[in-house]
């Protein structure tokens, strides 16, 4: 048996983070959602991907049997849930308020779920809006099981010491951490340097480094090995991103080897105090919503020079080179050198793998594929 996360046919509803990979493997809370429902299963089941995404198809495209259990990967899941999953019989499936969360088999016979998600994700504003919570829930049945290492004395805590959880190798010396409002959770080697000021719920990924001073606020997930400093709020990088520097990033998703310059600043809140406008990528037009704070969301591979100001709620694509005298565009395409010309495509390569050999990796064959196919669809 296989554990499939199924994106449901939402692989546009939270582009452009994934234009590039399936929706299980977002990240919130301390987890990608895959993560999340390997470790919840406790079994070694094996996870799969079943995505319509054009860009990733012949590389995360499994194509589930009767016997798989088939998952709406933007269903958060929880440990009761988890086992409600496991208990499905042959043609079953499992609703929670009429949205499907399991299958097994053609699903016809439905079984309603009484126990709740931590959350679903219906737009890709969820991701940070619904982060706080997901912290919390990781925390409470991965963190509270597990042994922490000491903290050091030369931190001050404000509110419970016992919501600070430090997997083995992490460093955090004179900073000041406050769980008054949620956890905080430090990952395997990573490192929170002096005079940093920490309000949870936040997590911090395997290898990721806080910089000096940072002022981080609460529901936010900062990615394995990624590298952050200035201000940060109710924000989320998935993975190998960099935003070293001062300036504001605020309600906000970074995809994986971005980089931001120095004092980058993103609006997350109109003048007005008005809902915002983003852009759709299904309607390829800026769509009406009905929330307040929007920040910016940034596919893979993208970069910004120093000084750059992101309007509210801006969308960046994939492997995009933004700079601009002024505000840049709302919507900035994939491939985008600057406001008017495409970044060449062997260039585009040639500046990601530079950013991934600092890290000691390589781009695959497979990801220059899909990122091809993404910049030949970006005209």
């Amino acid at each position: 048996m296989n554990l499939v996360l199924s994106d449901n046919a939402q692989h546009w509803t939270f582009a452009p983070i994934t234009l590039t990979r399936p929706v299980g493997e977002l990240r919130m809370g301390l987890f990608t959602l895959a993560e999340r429902w390997a470790l919840l299963m406790e079994n070694n089941t094996p996870v799969q991907f079943q995505t319509e995404n054009p860009f990733i198809q012949g590389h995360f495209n499994y194509t589930p049997d009767q016997s798989d259990l088939v998952i709406n990967a933007a269903v958060v899941p929880n440990a009761k849930l988890v086992q409600k999953v496991l208990g499905l019989s042959d043609n079953q499936q499992l609703i929670y308020n009429d949205i499907w969360v399991a299958r097994k088999g053609s699903g016809e016979k439905k079984i309603p779920a009484n126990e709740t998600p931590v959350a679903i994700l219906n737009h890709r504003w969820d991701l940070y809006l619904k982060n706080e919570q997901v912290i919390k829930s990781d925390f409470d049945w991965y963190c509270l099981k597990q042994q922490t290492q000491q903290l050091s004395e030369s931190n001050t805590v404000i509110g419970d010491k016992n919501l600070i959880f430090l997997e083995a190798g992490a460093q955090i010396e004179a900073c000041i951490l406050n769980t008054t409002n949620g956890p905080i959770y430090i990952g395997k080697n990573a490192e929170i340097m002096e005079g940093s000021m920490i309000r949870g719920p936040f997590a911090l990924g395997e290898g990721a480094t806080v910089k000096m001073g940072a002022k981080i606020y609460g529901g936010t997930s900062i990615g394995p090995f990624c590298k952050v400093g200035g201000e940060i709020s109710n924000s989320i990088f998935l993975a190998y991103s960099n935003k070293g520097h001062d300036g504001f990033i605020g309600n906000a998703y970074i995809g994986t080897w971005c980089n931001l310059g120095a004092d980058t600043n993103c609006s997350n809140l109109k003048n007005n105090y008005g809902f915002v406008k983003t852009y759709d990528f299904e309607s390829h037009t800026m769509a009406q919503t009905d929330i307040t704070f929007m920040g910016l969301f940034m596919g893979d591979h993208s970069k910004c020079s120093i000084n750059t100001m992101f309007n509210t709620a801006s969308v960046v694509g994939v492997s995009a080179n933004v700079f601009s005298d002024g505000f840049p565009p709302k919507y900035v395409p994939s491939f985008a050198w600057g406001e008017n010309e495409k970044f060449k495509f062997d260039l585009a390569i040639e500046v990601a793998e530079s950013m991934m050999k600092r890290r000691g990796l390589n781009m695959s064959e497979s990801e220059i594929e899909i990122l091809k196919r993404i910049y030949n669809w970006e005209k």
